[in-house]
């Protein structure tokens, strides 16, 4: 017998593959994670950018005071239609909004966008296109509602939320969702 001459045994060739094997089925299995968990990033991140959207056009919206000191607040504004415009039959812009507009689709408190971020108009009218709900609420703040008012948007995939929106008084943010609030507070012109 001839020493070192030795290759390897089947079994040491076995043992071997089926460590790479392993090793191969682990990263697959990380792959899968870490793509599911982009995904869903870019959804949340998304999500955020047409919150905050909304958000910047309900803060645009009047709230002050004109030169007399009367206070002057838009409460015509229909912000659910691009471009926007004058609400037909109701109040809208920052007139307080129903109870539970969050948590439901509210004629004048919310719309539907596309997966590339364009307004599709106002709830209500099933659209095949509609990716994104965003709904928003107008709320007077409890210790000073003639001057301040807290503003917050929804923004959630054009699913069912199931137990989510079962709640009234509780709206849950689920991922892959986002929701903003803000308080506005009329300012002297």
């Amino acid at each position: 017998m001839r020493g070192g001459d030795g290759g390897f045994s089947i079994l040491e060739v076995l043992v071997a593959t089926s460590l790479l094997t392993v090793g191969v089925l682990a990263l697959a299995q990380l792959f899968t994670i870490s793509t599911r968990a982009n995904v869903s990033a870019k959804t949340t991140t998304f999500a955020t950018l047409l919150a905050q959207q909304k958000m910047e056009q309900l803060r645009g919206l009047t709230w002050g005071f004109d030169a007399l000191g009367l206070p002057q607040t838009d409460t015509t504004t229909d912000i659910s239609l691009v471009p926007e415009a004058q609400a037909a039959g109701g109040r809208r812009g920052l007139s307080p909004s129903p109870v539970g507009a969050l948590g439901q689709n509210t004629p004048g408190y919310c719309d539907i966008v596309d997966k590339n971020g364009n307004s599709l108009g106002a709830c209500g009218t099933p659209n095949p296109a509609a990716y994104y709900v965003r709904r928003w609420a107008v709320e007077p703040l409890p210790t000073n509602p003639n001057n301040t008012v807290v503003l917050q948007v929804l923004v959630a995939r054009n699913l069912s939320r199931g137990a989510a929106d079962q709640i009234v008084d509780t709206v849950k943010r689920l991922p892959d969702e986002a929701r903003i609030i803000s308080v506005k507070t009329r300012k002297a012109s």
